[in-house]
This record gives structure tokens, sequence and C-alpha cells, in this order.
């Protein structure tokens, strides 16, 4: 099944970041995308994710071109199934672990797993604030409250960089045994090789195209 088509993106800030840029996610496919810093890989994943909007091209997401949809049912698209990583945490600091874990249960009526937890490794500091955390362990809270939320499509921007090499390659574990169970799809950018190396098809972003290296 399909998930997301791009088509022909191109985008601009002072200069041209990308121009033709067309990209498939098909259900139980992993996609990572490489390259320089500043060649545009999170601008890109900006607008798949639809947080950003392309000078030009198209992008459809389960079958909607996401420019000519509604806000409300843009917003619910987000809300149910779409699920987005970044290096930053983007968690609410005046509450703890596990209450930042019970918005995203509530908003999508999904129940909160401790096997999730326990394979994140924050099972026992998940009633701590936030602000009682280390980075690494921030970063696991936010990871388990996107796969808490069951989305159908993972867009993950460098979401194991607060963590060490053996905690990584555990997620990316995760990530996979996720989207093969819920026929999900994850679209990864990160500058970590041996990483992208581990999805299925990885993509370089590299003077303004984007070229299929695995």
């Amino acid at each position: 099944m399909n998930l997301l088509s791009a088509q022909n993106l191109s985008h601009t800030f002072e200069y041209e970041l990308f121009n033709s840029v067309s990209l498939e996610l098909n259900s139980k496919e992993s996609i990572a995308i490489i390259g320089a810093s500043g060649s545009g890989k999170s601008t890109l994943l900006h607008i798949l994710s639809t947080l950003l909007k392309p000078d030009s091209g198209t992008v459809s997401i389960l079958g909607d071109d996401i420019s000519t949809l509604k806000k409300a049912k843009l917003a619910k698209l987000k809300r149910d199934s779409l699920g987005l990583i970044f290096q930053s945490h983007y968690l609410f600091k005046g509450f703890s672990a596990y209450e930042n874990l019970e918005v995203a249960a509530m908003l999508s009526k999904k129940p909160i797993e401790d096997e999730l937890l326990k394979r994140l490794k924050i099972l026992e500091p998940i009633n701590q604030k936030v602000t009682e955390l280390s980075g690494g362990q921030q970063q696991r809270v936010s990871i388990a409250r996107v796969l808490t939320k069951k989305p159908k499509i993972i867009f993950a921007d460098e979401p194991t960089g607060n963590l060490d090499k053996q905690t990584a390659y555990e997620v990316m574990e995760l990530f996979f045994e996720y989207i093969e169970e819920n026929e999900a799809g994850m679209i990864l950018v990160t500058h970590d090789e041996e990483l992208a190396y581990m999805c299925q098809s990885v993509y370089r972003l590299e003077d303004k195209e984007l070229e299929q290296v695995k």
C-alpha cells in the first residue's frame, strides 16, 4: 500500500536547495535520506511531513494531496496518522515523562504500553519530571510518545542524535519492528550512514538532486 507520494518537489530559501525531487513510501518500508549539512535534508522532511509547503510539486499522504486538504482534515491527518521525531525533544517541560505520554495517549485514544517503555529503557524513570532526565532519556521519551499514538508514517530527523551507539541500534530495530507489525512506514534523515544503511532504501540529497544509493 502506498503511504506517501512526492512528485517534483522544489524549494528555495536564500538559494535553491533542491528541485524535481520525487519519492514514494509504501507500507512496511523504511527510507533514509543522507547528505551534507545544509543540503536540505531536514527541509525536505518538513515538506514531506506537512510542516512546510514546497515552492512547487505535490505531496500525497494516504491518497490525499495535502495541499488541497482543509485545515481540520489536515490537523486530523497529523494527529492520527503522522509521527514526528526530532533531535530536539519538544517535550512539555513542566510535566513528568509519563504525563507527556498521557497527552499523546488521550489525543490518539491509544494505551501506553509498558513493554514499549521497557524496550526504550525508560520504565523506571517514567514518573520523573522531564527536566530531571538526561538528554538521552528525553530523546527516548519523545520516541515513546510518537509510537504510543500508533502513526502510519514516522518522520524522524536525527532521532538517535542524543543516544549512544548501542542504544541507537536498539531504537532502529524497534522502529523496524513497529513498521512491520503496523504496516506503517518510516522516513529517516540522518548524518549517520551506518544507521541509514540499516533502512531498506537510502537516498542521498546532493547538488539539488535526490539520488537513490541503496
